[in-house]
């Protein structure tokens, strides 16, 4: 009737019917339980999808908080939680990865007129003592760099990378000094060394003088110009700290100025500099035309600032205290709220210059 050879038709008679599904060999998935797969994507959106490395050093520290704010987990699940491997998070995180691709526009102006005073810096990895800090601006400018808007002022340190960031209005030099003197006070350390681009926002005598009659800095330094890899400590900061935060729209209203410095100096720096570890580099050598570079464990600053021995015992414990009193969870949703307010008067300005 159908016109197959007879062992054809014995063959497809012996098959399996299609519908059935093949059996997976192999032992059992011990992460594929949808409790475990749920609060491993609810703290890597609220630690802002950092990768699976730096989550995988993150999630003790979150997981206390859990129960806060979500139903408690079991004890499998959180015993899972904190013995994931990172490579485990990446396949687990894969199918809900997100890809940012936009880049911003450069705001520097170079300032010639005091280049002969301050010097270039040449030692660039072997900083072991914290309060030597590196600085650079990132302008909030949209499409246009046209006129005054909002900027951010970035601030890290290179032993503990501890970071603070600050809004300035139009990054002149007054705005800028008065910002730096306010991350002064809200630093864990004194501050020892300052490190910037060659930008007329830094190379000014409102900051030269500043530095030159400051009781504990010793020096102020600025990089090689056009060698952006020179202040590479801050570079990566302005988009962790700032371009993740606030994205590449224009702020070009003044009011805009005390709200963000309003969650940068409070729920912003806390919750980067005592919940979100980073990675920093301890080794780079060169083989032939290849660079390798090994890095040491993730690590929170707030625990590289405990762990130093340049920083006095008082300042350690009230640190401490800050600490016990904060709750990651309740950070970020304190960080939400204020974004929604920024970027709604962000959106109302925008609207009214669309009319005009």
């Amino acid at each position: 009737m159908c016109g197959y050879n007879r062992k054809y038709a014995i063959r497809l008679l012996n098959q399996r019917p299609k519908t059935r599904k093949k059996r997976r060999t192999g032992p059992k998935p011990v992460y594929a339980s949808a409790e475990l797969l749920t609060a491993l994507k609810r703290i890597w959106f609220a630690s802002d999808q950092m990768c699976s490395k730096k989550l995988k050093a993150a999630i003790p520290l979150w997981l206390p908080f859990y129960d806060t704010l979500y139903k408690a987990l079991t004890p499998e699940t959180q015993g899972k939680l904190l013995t994931v491997s990172a490579a485990t998070i990446d396949r687990l995180l894969k199918p809900v990865r997100l890809v940012h691709g936009r880049k911003g526009l450069s705001g520097t102006k170079p300032g010639t007129l005091l280049k002969n005073q301050i010097p270039i810096r040449t030692h660039f990895w072997d900083i072991s003592q914290p309060g030597f800090m590196e600085a650079d601006t990132v302008a909030h400018c949209g499409n246009s760099l046209a006129g005054d808007f909002v900027w951010s002022l970035t601030m890290t340190d290179i032993d503990t990378t501890w970071t603070e960031n600050r809004a300035t209005w139009s990054k002149g030099a007054e705005g800028v000094l008065a910002q730096i003197k306010d991350i002064e006070v809200h630093l864990p350390f004194p501050l020892q060394g300052f490190d910037c681009d060659n930008g007329s926002e830094f190379l000014n005598y409102h900051l030269l003088r500043y530095f030159t009659d400051h009781p504990s800095v010793t020096s102020f330094t600025r990089s090689r110009p056009y060698k952006k890899n020179d202040n590479a400590h801050v570079e990566q900061k302005n988009w962790s700290h700032v371009r993740q935060l606030f994205g590449y729209d224009r702020f070009e209203d003044p009011s805009l100025v005390g709200m963000m410095n309003g969650l940068y100096a409070t729920e912003w720096s806390l919750y980067q500099n005592h919940f979100c570890p980073s990675m920093k580099l301890l080794e780079k050598k060169r083989i032939n035309s290849k660079y390798y570079k090994k890095y040491g464990l993730p690590r929170t600053p707030y625990d590289r600032v405990l762990a130093s021995d340049h920083i006095a015992t008082e300042a350690k414990e009230r640190l401490e205290a800050v600490h016990k009193s904060l709750n990651p969870f309740i950070l970020k949703r304190r960080i939400e709220k204020k974004l929604r307010v920024i970027f709604k008067g962000v959106k109302v300005t925008s609207n009214v210059r669309q009319r005009i």
